[in-house]
């Protein structure tokens, strides 16, 4: 098979395929788009008006194989036979944001992984950074694919969400400032069921770094710890606690309802009341991205003044309506018992939940207590509620069954009372009633506007 002087193979066309495409076509490589499923609209109309080639609803090997690199979307797993085929044949493999690597010239990354907080940490993070007027762009999981971002305007600082699946990937890619929020079991059926391979895949993100570059990571999470303890680190290592720490010269912790960062010799102080975010999870986010901020060198007038202003992000603990004294709150992005736990950790309020989905082998005990304490009933929102039944049935002392959105507001809204709450807080992947976990904060959103 003959191969054609860099041709670059793209599989899967959806935001960061399409991005990492554009790319390729502007720094001259030969480019080839293939999807097993079906193009969106926008990105076919996309690809055509860059004259790159594509195919869809098939993989033609005689097309793939010969490619001098392959751009291999996150979503899709290496168990696949054609990514089993681009391997065999010695063919080399990245992910976007490897590729968009490469390209980045002398612009900085701050990149931000972890089970939970990782969305709302980088929407953070790039709030101090545009509210600092810095050159900043928001990409990775959220906001533009970095490749395309670098295609269509570069930018000195990229602020990124990265995911397990991207950072599979990487060969080169080296943030200055990485942050790891924390690690709960997630995601474990791409990685064998073996936690260990998904901690190592978190762990990506420090690879590359060296002794000028910085890993923020929480310095309570067993997981992380007990990782660090057995690997080195090159970078500088700053953790952020909920407490102070002996000896911690640099980092964030929380002391006296104060929120405290330390960095080069200097501290930021702030009250915890005086933060637009809520709950314990959203203090440790908030250290995380102060301390980014710091590194940065963004001065601490401007981060305290952020984090005042900033208004949290779309599915995330979002506030809804209040109607007739009750508090809709959606939280459709809470795709694992983690993020339900953070949720209900922050209620102030009796509160009925709205939970189910695509259940990803959960173990709902890590939530009784906070349900015990916290939840008057559960509305299941799922084609399959029999796991969340065994789990909470006499736990609380109603488990209601519904399978669509409106379904579930409604019953929810007939349980609650005035000065109650009704959460949105799944644990579990959309799949099973839903496109995605948008569509069902979306669908939650309508049905509560037309109570």
């Amino acid at each position: 098979m003959t191969r054609n002087a860099n041709r670059l193979v793209v599989l899967g066309a959806a935001e960061s395929g399409v991005g990492a495409a554009l790319l390729g076509v502007q720094k001259g490589w030969d480019v080839f788009v293939s999807d097993y499923g079906s193009i969106a609209g926008k990105y076919k109309t996309e690809l055509e008006q860059a004259n790159v080639l594509f195919e869809e609803r098939k993989h033609t090997e005689e097309l793939i194989l010969n490619a001098d690199c392959v751009v291999k979307s996150p979503g899709i797993s290496d168990k696949v036979s054609i990514v089993q085929k681009v391997r065999a044949a010695g063919i080399e493999v990245c992910s976007e944001i490897e590729f968009g690597y490469r390209y980045k010239a002398d612009s900085k990354i701050v990149a931000i992984t972890g089970s939970n907080g990782k969305s709302t940490v980088t929407s953070m993070t790039y709030h101090i950074f545009k509210n600092a007027a810095y050159d900043v762009a928001l990409v990775g999981n959220i906001g533009r694919s970095f490749a395309r971002q670098i295609a269509v305007r570069p930018c000195e600082w990229y602020v990124m969400e990265v995911s397990s699946f991207q950072l599979d990937d990487i060969h080169t890619f080296k943030p200055d400032v990485a942050v790891l929020t924390n690690i709960t079991p997630d995601h474990l059926d791409r990685y064998d069921y073996k936690l260990e391979n998904y901690v190592r895949s978190k762990f990506r993100i420090t690879e590359n770094q060296t002794e000028g570059d910085y890993f923020i990571t929480n310095g309570e999470d067993p997981i992380i710890q007990d990782y660090i303890s057995t690997h080195f680190i090159h970078s500088n290592t700053i953790y952020f606690t909920m407490s102070e720490q002996n000896n911690m010269h640099e980092g964030g912790f929380i002391d006296n309802e104060k929120m405290n960062i330390r960095f080069n010799g200097e501290e930021l102080n702030m009250s915890i009341h005086d933060l637009s975010l809520k709950g314990k999870h959203n203090q440790s986010n908030s250290m995380a991205a102060g301390i980014s901020a710091r590194i940065a060198g963004i001065r601490k007038e401007k981060i305290r003044e952020s984090f005042s202003t900033f208004k949290g992000i779309e599915h995330r603990l979002e506030f809804v309506a209040t109607i007739r004294g009750v508090d809709f709150i959606n939280d459709s992005k809470a795709t694992n018992v983690n993020s339900v736990w953070y949720a209900l950790e922050s209620m102030t309020k009796p509160t009925v939940l709205i939970l189910g989905g695509q259940d990803k082998g959960n173990d709902y005990s890590q939530l009784s207590d906070l349900i015990k304490e916290k939840v008057k009933a559960i509305v299941c929102l799922t084609a399959d509620s029999n796991a969340i039944h065994e789990a909470f049935d006499g736990v609380v002392e109603q488990v209601l069954d519904t399978t669509t959105a409106k379904d579930a507001v409604n019953a929810a809204y007939a349980l609650a009372e005035k000065g109650d709450i009704v959460l949105l807080s799944p644990a579990c992947a959309s799949f099973d009633l839903f496109k995605n976990y948008e569509e069902r904060g979306d669908m939650f959103k309508e049905a509560v506007k037309s109570l």
